[in-house]
C-alpha cells in the first residue's frame, strides 16, 4: 500500500499558516504575554510568607482552619527550598490558561448543551484533543510562537479544554426537565432560563469542570518547561537532563503542593456559589460539635477580606514589595556598567561544554551590567528560539557537521560569530577493559555482550542522527545494536554504573569532554571517517543581535578556550555540584582572570 504524505501535507498547511497569519500569532502572543506578566506580577511582589499567609486566609474562609493552617505549612515549604518564585510562574500559567480555557469552554459548553447537532460535531473533536499526546502540540507552539511560556500556554489551553466543555454541558444538561417547563410556562425567556435556572443548579458540575481543567494545566507544567516555560517545569526538566533526582523531588513536591491546594480550593469555592452545595455545607456545619467544629470553623467573608488587606499593608509597611533600592548583586569591582540593565537571552543544551561556556558568558556579562535570562531547551526549541529571536544567542553549536541539519534549516536566520573552540570529534567510546574492541568494526558480533544497545543523548542532537544514519549502517551494525536515546547525565549516569560494575558499555561521547579525565576509555577508531571531520564550536546569535549589541558580539567573536581551559573549567562545575555552576564559574574566574579581560 503506498504511503499516505499526511505529515507532508500538515508541514505544507502549517508553512501556509506561518506565512498568512503570522500577525494572528503575534497578536495572541502580546495578549498571552501580557496576562501572563500581569498575573505574575501580581504574585510575585508581595514577600513569599506575606502571599502564604493570604492564600491560607482564602484556605480559611473555603475549607476552614484546618486547610489553613496545612496551606500555610505547604507554601512554607515551597519557600524554604528555593523554589517560591518558579512556584509563583507556575501559578501564574496555570491561572492564564484556565482563565482564556474557562472563556472559550464554557460558551462552547452552553451551546452544545441546547443544540444536539453541535455536541455531535464537538465530541469527536474533543476526542481528538484529549487523546492526542500533548507534547505533540508543542510542535506547532514553538514553530508560530518560539519558545517561552506562550507555546506552554497554548499547548495547556488545548490539553485542558475538553473537560471544560463536557461538563459544562453535562451540568446543563443534568437541570431537570420540569424545571425548564415550569419557567417556560411562566413566559421566561430562553437566556433567562439559563442564566436564572440552569446555570447555578448547574454550577457544581461546572465548578468540577474548572477543576479538571486546573489539574491538566498543572499536568502540563513539566511538558511546557521544555520549550522554555520555566516556572516548577523548567525545574523538573533541568533536573531530569542533570539526572538530579534531589532538584526533581523538591520541584515535584512544589507541584504537588500547589495542585493539592487548588484542586481543595476549587472543590470548595464550587460548593459555595452552588445553592445545593451551600444547602449541604449547612447541613454540615449545624451537626458539627466539639474540635471538629473549631477545625471546620469559618470566618465570615468580611473577616478573610480583612483579615487578607490587614496583611497586604503590613506587607506594604515593611517594604517588601518588590526589590529594594539597596538589593541586588555587587557588580565585580572596576568593571564599567555597560548593560545598563538590558536584557540578554541565553539558551543551552545540557551539554557539558555547552552548561560551561553558558554560565560563563551569564557571570561575564552580568559583571558588565547586564540582565542575563539563560534557559535550559531542547536542541530543536533552542534553535526555533533562536530562529524567531526569543534567544539571542548560544555557545554550543558544533559546525559544519554535527548541527548541519539545524544549520541547514535556519542558517538564514542566524549570524554566525565564530568558533571558540576547535576541532572537537564525535565518536563511540568503550572503557578501556574491553581489550578487545578497539574500533567500530569490531563491534560486529559482539552485540549480547553490550546487551544489544548503544547508549546515546539527546535524541535532537546531530551525533545521534550521524550514529543511525550513517555510522552504524557502515559497520553492519544497524541490525545488530539499538541506539538508547536518553539525555546527556543519563549517559553519564550509565556509564558510571557499567564501569563501576566492569560491565561492557559502549556510548556516545564527544571530545573534549571531562569523561575522558574521570574514566579510563577507548576511543573506537573509525577507519571508514563515516563520523565526518571534526567540528568546531560556533557561538550563533539570532538576526540582528550584533547590529543591538555590538560590544557583546565583538566580545563574542574575539572568545577563545584552548582545551585545557575548557576541561579545567568544566571540572570545576562537575566538582562544585549541580545548581551551582556560577558559583564554579566564578571562582574558575579568580583563578584565570585572562578570560575575564576578553569581554
Amino acid at each position: 500500500m503506498p504511503r499516505l504524505p499526511l505529515g507532508s501535507w500538515v508541514d505544507t498547511g502549517v508553512e501556509f499558516l506561518q506565512r498568512h497569519l503570522s500577525w494572528l500569532f503575534d497578536a495572541i502572543s502580546t495578549v498571552v504575554t501580557g496576562l501572563y506578566d500581569g498575573i505574575d506580577a501580581v504574585l510575585s511582589a508581595p514577600a513569599p510568607l506575606l502571599l502564604a499567609g493570604i492564600l491560607a486566609v482564602a484556605a480559611w474562609w473555603l475549607r476552614g482552619l484546618l486547610a489553613a493552617l496545612l496551606a500555610m505549612a505547604g507554601f512554607a515549604l515551597v519557600d524554604s527550598i528555593g523554589l517560591w518564585d518558579e512556584a509563583m510562574s507556575t501559578l501564574s500559567l496555570v491561572l492564564v490558561a484556565t482563565l482564556i480555557t474557562l472563556v472559550i469552554s464554557v460558551p462552547l459548553g452552553i451551546w452544545a448543551s441546547r443544540s444536539d447537532r453541535v455536541s455531535a460535531v464537538l465530541r469527536p473533536v474533543l476526542d481528538f484533543m484529549q487523546t492526542m499526546p500533548a507534547m505533540v502540540y508543542l510542535i506547532p507552539g514553538i514553530i508560530f510562537f518560539g519558545v517561552g511560556v506562550v507555546p506552554g500556554i497554548i499547548a495547556t489551553i488545548i490539553f485542558s479544554l475538553p473537560p471544560g466543555v463536557r461538563m459544562t454541558e453535562l451540568g446543563i444538561r443534568q437541570v431537570d426537565g420540569e424545571l425548564v417547563e415550569a419557567a417556560d410556562a411562566f413566559g421566561t425567556t430562553p437566556r433567562d432560563t439559563l442564566v436564572r435556572v440552569q446555570l447555578p443548579l448547574a454550577l457544581s458540575t461546572i465548578m468540577a469542570g474548572v477543576n479538571q481543567v486546573i489539574m491538566l494545566g498543572l499536568s502540563m507544567v513539566v511538558i511546557a518547561g521544555m520549550v522554555g516555560g520555566g516556572g516548577l517545569g523548567g525545574a523538573v526538566y533541568k533536573a531530569i537532563g542533570n539526572v538530579d533526582i534531589g532538584l526533581g523531588f523538591e520541584a515535584g513536591i512544589s507541584i504537588v503542593i500547589l495542585a493539592m491546594y487548588l484542586d481543595r480550593m476549587t472543590g470548595a469555592l464550587g460548593r459555595q456559589v452552588s445553592p445545593l452545595g451551600r444547602r449541604a455545607l449547612a447541613k454540615v456545619r449545624a451537626g458539627a460539635s466539639g474540635v471538629a467544629k473549631v477545625w471546620n470553623h469559618r470566618p465570615q467573608p468580611a473577616y478573610a477580606i480583612a483579615g487578607a488587606v490587614v496583611l497586604a499593608l503590613v506587607a506594604g509597611g515593611l517594604s517588601t514589595f518588590g526589590p529594594g533600592s539597596g538589593s541586588g548583586e555587587t557588580k565585580a569591582g572596576g568593571v564599567a556598567d555597560i548593560g545598563k540593565g538590558r536584557k540578554i537571552s541565553l539558551g543551552y543544551i545540557p551539554w557539558d561544554e555547552g552548561v560551561a561556556s553558558t554560565f560563563l558568558w551569564k557571570e561575564l556579562l552580568e559583571r558588565r551590567g547586564f540582565e542575563v535570562d539563560a534557559r535550559q531547551l531542547e536542541l530543536g526549541a533552542l534553535f526555533t528560539g533562536l530562529a524567531g529571536g526569543q534567544i539571542d544567542f548560544q555557545t554550543d553549536s558544533w559546525l559544519p557537521v554535527t548541527h548541519a541539519q539545524y544549520w541547514e534549516k535556519y542558517g538564514n536566520k542566524l549570524d554566525d560569530l565564530g568558533s571558540w573552540y576547535g576541532s572537537t570529534s564525535i565518536e563511540l567510546s568503550v572503557p578501556s577493559y574491553m581489550k578487545d574492541v578497539k574500533s567500530l568494526a569490531d563491534l560486529k558480533g559482539k552485540g549480547s555482550q553490550f546487551k544489544g544497545r548503544i547508549i546515546g543523548i539527546e535524541p535532537s542532537a546531530g551525533a545521534m542522527g550521524l550514529l543511525k544514519d550513517k555510522v552504524l549502517p557502515a559497520y553492519g551494525l544497524d541490525g545488530e545494536y539499538k541506539v538508547v536515546d536518553g539525555s546527556t547525565p543519563g549517559m553519564l549516569a550509565e556509564l558510571k554504573r557499567a564501569y563501576d560494575k566492569h560491565e561492557p558499555v559502549a556510548v556516545v561521547l564527544w571530545s573534549p569532554h571531562w569523561a575522558y579525565a574521570s574514566y579510563d576509555l577507548h576511543k573506537l577508531q573509525d577507519p571508514k571517517g563515516s563520523w565526518g571531520k571534526g567540528d568546531g564550536i560556533h557561538t550563533l546569535a539570532r538576526k540582528g543581535f550584533a547590529k543591538d549589541e555590538p560590544e557583546v558580539a565583538k566580545w563574542l567573536r574575539s572568545f577563545k578556550l584552548s582545551e585545557a581551559q575548557l576541561t579545567g573549567l568544566e571540572a570545576k562545575i562537575q566538582e562544585s555540584g549541580k545548581g551551582k555552576e556560577q558559583q564554579a564559574v566564578r571562582a574558575w574566574l579568580a583563578e584565570h582572570p585572562e578570560v575575564a579581560k576578553m569581554a
